[in-house]
């Protein structure tokens, strides 16, 4: 994580953009495993099931909470939010979701956001349009997937009980 020039920060939002570092830092990559490989605390919270993927979740707040507070346009903010809730999401499946969860790292990719915001507004905002709408379109895609593997159930379901 690089520091930005001089005349985009105040000793406050100094102070709190290393305070968000440190806190990422910390949540994904503060405990090296053999290999080289490193995982914070967030993965070992949600070792616990349920209240640890939570706290986890808790904990990547404040970051996007200090985002707010320094200004992060609206689209790189629900960028955060969306790296949040993937990482929530697919951590909240046992075993698979803590491996997930160790490799994404949304802390670290939300201050790397944060920063870019920081020095140039524009374009990580307009790179967060096109992240955001490529998660709705996602989203869309899997609520069609969802009904329609419901409607297939259903009729399925409805022809059985016709035969019987």
């Amino acid at each position: 994580m690089s520091p930005l020039p001089a005349p985009m920060r105040s000793p406050a939002d100094s102070a709190s953009l290393e305070q968000v570092r440190h806190l990422a830092r910390q949540l994904d990559t503060s405990i090296r495993l053999p290999g080289g490989f490193q995982v914070g605390w967030d993965a070992v919270l949600g070792l616990v099931p349920v209240v640890g993927d939570w706290a986890g979740a808790l904990l990547s707040c404040y970051i996007i909470w200090q985002a707010v507070r320094l200004g992060a346009s609206r689209e790189v903010l629900l960028r955060m939010v969306g790296n949040v809730a993937v990482e929530s999401l697919v951590g909240a499946v046992p075993f698979l979701g803590d491996v997930f969860d160790a490799a994404w790292k949304a802390n670290t990719r939300n201050v790397r956001l944060l920063e870019e915001h920081l020095v140039a507004p524009t374009a990580t905002r307009r790179a967060s349009r096109a992240w955001v709408l490529g998660i709705v379109l996602l989203l869309v895609a899997l609520l069609a997937l969802a009904v329609t593997l419901a409607v297939l159930a259903v009729r399925a379901l409805a022809s059985i009980g016709s035969q019987g």
